[in-house]
């Protein structure tokens, strides 16, 4: 086998997709290539992935490589750093498959740049992706122990900040009453955006971009009111367009982000706070008097935060106990569409069984402030899950 092309150099995937044209052979250096990098270069086409670390190490079960098996896109990992001095960008290569140095063994890759062997690595495939899972078990549930011990400990150091009052800037669009839409650049979260669509389209929620969510909005015509972030990954277009920048700042009040945005002439509010982004994010909303935070892309549980790099996730519990009355975690919610049904039926034979089942507990609820709080908040996550 013989894959030929133009290759495209860049150690942070997500900075190389930018670039990135159909056809190329994309040269990453991504352990545990992650889901969302692995949708990024389907979509751009990547001719075949040349990754110079392992792209499963058995930390966690990584799916971006299968992913890009999936679209059948070749993979060739380990083939190590130095391929990136021994290249530029634009180099024509070829990927060259070789004999497996073992019965059942990875086939060897050259990579050449002409006449020139400039690295060599494996061939990677799915009953390899398998074997290294199996393998790596042990080290799976080590990594998970741990992923729980620093979630607790750092839970303990954060939680007067988090569930105290943080220093929120006020909001510069029109947030309290409104439903908010939180949309973060995590797995389908493009997808999940498609399917939220007529929800988008008939209740015109605030939305609150999250670093490169604001980008996933202006590709489906939508303009971003809020971008909250290290402002590391969204493009100027949209740090420009959108009304309001949000800047996530360390807790002790770095903002890196700030002299990006204050490059491009514009000017930003600063939200010094632990934790993700996407937690500020749904704080921002929250304090601002949002009525619902529909949270679409979500990090939400450990496979999530591995590929994010992170070894906890206590700001996300912390903030998900604070805001979790007015939540509705989108993540997903495409993969209810996927059967030959009518929407309106659907609507129409849910809507006659939960009145039948709920209308006596809606009476009891309706009398309490508290009951009709929780009230609005199913009947959101009911017209979300609809589509209506």
């Amino acid at each position: 086998m013989r894959v030929t092309g133009r290759a495209r150099l860049g150690r942070r995937t997500k900075e190389l997709v930018r670039r990135l044209r159909p056809g190329e052979v994309a040269f990453v250096d991504h352990p545990d290539l992650d889901r969302v990098a692995a949708k990024a270069l389907v979509r751009c086409r990547a001719r075949a992935v040349v990754n110079a670390s392992p792209s499963l190490t058995g930390r966690y079960p990584a799916e971006g490589t299968d992913l890009l098996l999936e679209a059948g896109i070749p993979v060739v990992d380990r083939v190590g750093e130095a391929v990136f001095a021994e290249l530029a960008d634009g180099d024509p290569v070829a990927l060259e498959w070789g004999e497996a140095e073992r019965p059942g063994g990875p086939a060897r890759v050259r990579v050449r740049n002409g006449a020139r062997v400039v690295a060599e690595g494996r061939a990677v495939t799915r009953e390899i992706l398998e074997e290294e899972r199996r393998a790596g078990r042990r080290r799976f549930q080590r990594e998970f122990v741990a992923f729980l011990q620093n979630t607790v400990q750092r839970a303990d150091l954060e939680k007067a900040t988090l569930l105290g009052d943080l220093d929120v800037p006020r909001a510069r669009v029109p947030v309290y009453g409104r439903p908010a839409l939180v949309v973060v650049r995590g797995p389908d979260f493009r997808e999940d955006l498609e399917a939220l669509s007529a929800y988008i389209r008939n209740e015109r929620p605030v939305l609150v971009a999250v670093d490169g969510g604001a980008d996933a909005l202006l590709e489906l015509g939508l303009r971003p009111d809020v971008v909250v972030g290290d402002m590391d990954s969204v493009s100027d277009e949209a740090l420009r367009r959108a009304r309001q920048l949000v800047v996530h700042a360390y807790p002790d009040g770095r903002a890196p982000g700030l002299r990006r945005v204050e490059s491009l002439g514009l000017s930003a509010d600063v939200l010094a706070a632990p934790g993700t982004s996407e937690d500020v994010a749904l704080q921002f909303a929250y304090h601002n008097g949002a009525r619902l935070l529909v949270l679409v892309g979500s990090h939400s549980g450990f496979v999530d935060f591995m590929e994010k790099g992170r070894a906890g996730m206590a700001s996300t519990l912390l903030t998900r106990i604070k805001v979790g009355h007015v939540l509705v975690d989108a993540k997903g919610v495409h993969e209810l569409y996927r059967f030959p049904l009518r929407r309106g039926v659907l609507a129409g034979v849910a809507l006659a069984v939960l009145a039948a089942a709920l209308v006596p507990t809606a009476v009891v609820l309706l009398s309490s402030p508290l009951g009709r709080a929780y009230l609005d908040v199913i009947y959101w996550k009911l017209r979300i899950w609809m589509g209506l």
